[in-house]
């Protein structure tokens, strides 16, 4: 058996370690980032979580014309919803909220 030394990768999380402050942290700011490009949102505008109570979502807001329909249908949101929840499950507890909220809305995603 040999000692490879201490890990610096688990799951693609990256590992940091505070000695000082005796602090683990997993990391998955690498994993999050292929996650933005893969679905062309590296230039989007952050918004802080929790969500504010100005948030909402609701029926209204679906695609009406053919042209939204036919856009939407090329959204891959429940790809974009099961990435952020693997973030979510190892080390972005925060996103909880945000991420439920858009879980409620992949229903009815005109997709065909």
């Amino acid at each position: 058996m040999k000692d490879l030394g201490r890990a610096k990768k688990i799951l693609e999380m990256r590992i940091s370690r505070d000695k000082e402050r005796r602090l683990l942290k997993l990391l998955q700011a690498d994993d999050i980032e292929k996650v933005l490009r893969r679905f062309n949102m590296v230039d989007v505008k952050p918004v802080n979580v929790p969500l504010g109570g100005h948030f909402k979502l609701s029926k209204a807001q679906e695609p009406k014309t053919e042209d939204e329909k036919a856009f939407m249908s090329k959204v891959l949101y429940v790809s974009v919803v099961g990435s952020l929840m693997y973030a979510l499950v190892y080390t972005k507890p925060d996103i909880a909220q945000a991420v439920g909220v858009a879980n409620r809305y992949m229903c009815n995603l005109e997709q065909e």
